[in-house]
């Protein structure tokens, strides 16, 4: 394996710690010898076993598995949405819910390699930008490994739920007075200066490794066929990127037939990829205010851009925008309908495909895969002030009792 610049197409060892291209800083990717992975995978067992992230090891750029930290991350649900399907007006929908990991969020996926890498690179203390989960999951990870863990978060935007997990694993929390883009750029700087402490953003190449198991978990759950399409949140546009990759590796094995339309979504107030693809644009400009209810994804200057609008492009997919409202009742109807509980930035998903195939952008028989990224516990403040307030009675049975009659009409 060995790190590749999306750009420069130049390649560089991993036995560099790298971050960024050192030719021309463009993103990098890391780029495996498919054909060694096609010798290490065994069919049988990739067909039969039970489906976690760690079954997919021949994809994984590890070099001592002795070193793996794991919670047991991935082999989250995919649950198929019927009634959900009906109130989006398609005819097959499948939900891939990522609130099921360790800590909640998607995010476990990429920290199972960051943090393993960390340890094959020796560092003592790890660090990141985040608007929550990727605090949260970082501090668990490098809890697990015995690391140091320093966060960086914008000041008052994080939701309490992930706060709270962040500092309950330990983890050194600074709030800095702007936003996550600022933040993100402190802490890069940070760790040019700093050789001890490692990187664990979405910039770094490694992080999206992990991710791409959302990918090889779809195909595998769906008997190894892939989905017309994927809809999934973008907030600093790692995941979409991921997914794409994990078909792309798979196609490659020819062990699906096909690479779904990867299709981004982004809150209305912070799209500045769906701003990209709507105009044509080779280059995403940055929002330079970000504002949504979905806080996961208020990024404005998303690092993974470049890699996002590659992913939609080879695909043939698409991108959308949706607004804070028809974020919360993609959210309701995913836990009403089909019991499913979320935070906002993951109904985003939800939220624009129903725009799509409204706008008849997509067809209604379409099999979509609509990925949902974080638990809604990840965000309980916003769930409850969005939802009904409960009833306040005395506690007497007759009124108990005029209650219930009035709610079923009798």
């Amino acid at each position: 394996m060995h790190y590749e610049c999306i750009e420069c197409g130049k390649t560089f060892p991993v036995s560099r710690r790298l971050y960024t291209c050192p030719e021309c800083d463009s993103l990098l990717e890391i780029e495996l010898d498919l054909e060694k992975v096609k010798e290490e995978v065994d069919r049988d067992s990739l067909e039969n076993d039970p489906v976690t992230l760690w079954k997919y090891s021949p994809f994984m750029p590890v070099e001592d598995e002795s070193n793996i930290v794991s919670l047991d991350e991935g082999g989250t649900p995919l649950y198929e949405c019927d009634s959900l399907a009906d109130w989006v007006g398609i005819d097959k929908l499948y939900v891939k819910y990522e609130g099921g990991n360790p800590t909640g969020s998607f995010k476990d996926r990429g920290m199972t390699i960051g943090v393993t890498k960390a340890i094959e690179y020796g560092v003592s203390t790890v660090t990141c930008a985040s608007t929550g989960n990727t605090s949260s999951s970082l501090a668990a990870y490098s809890g697990k490994a015995g690391l140091d863990c320093l966060v960086l978060t914008p000041k008052g935007k994080v939701a309490l739920g992930k706060l709270a997990q962040a500092a309950l694993h330990g983890a050194k929390i600074i709030a800095v007075e702007d936003n996550f883009d600022r933040a993100l750029e402190l802490v890069r700087e940070l760790t040019r200066e700093r050789e001890d402490i490692y990187l664990l953003n979405s910039i770094n190449p490694f992080r999206p490794q992990g991710q791409k198991s959302i990918g090889f978990e779809i195909a595998d759950q769906l008997g190894f066929q892939s989905p017309d399409r994927i809809t999934i949140p973008m907030g600093n546009c790692a995941n979409i990127w991921a997914v794409y990759k994990g078909f792309y590796e798979f196609n490659e094995l020819d062990l699906v037939d096909g690479i779904p339309k990867m299709t981004g979504i982004q809150a209305g107030g912070s799209q500045p990829v769906v701003d990209a693809i709507k105009a044509d644009e080779g280059t995403v400009t940055p929002e330079t205010d970000p504002e949504t209810v979905a806080t996961a994804i208020r990024i404005g200057d998303p690092v993974n851009g470049p890699k996002a609008l590659r992913a939609i492009r080879r695909t043939g997919g698409d991108a959308e925008g949706v607004t804070d409202d028809e974020i919360v009742e993609a959210q309701k109807m995913l836990a009403r309908k089909e019991g499913i509980g979320v935070e906002p930035a993951s109904a985003t998903s939800i939220a624009g495909l129903k725009k799509m195939v409204e706008n008849g952008d997509i067809d209604s028989d379409e099999t979509v895969v609509s990925v949902v990224t974080g638990h809604i516990l990840k965000d309980p403040e916003e769930a409850a002030e969005v939802s009904e307030k409960p009833i306040e009675v005395s506690a007497k049975y007759d009124e108990l009792v005029k209650l219930v009659e009035n709610n079923d009409g009798s």
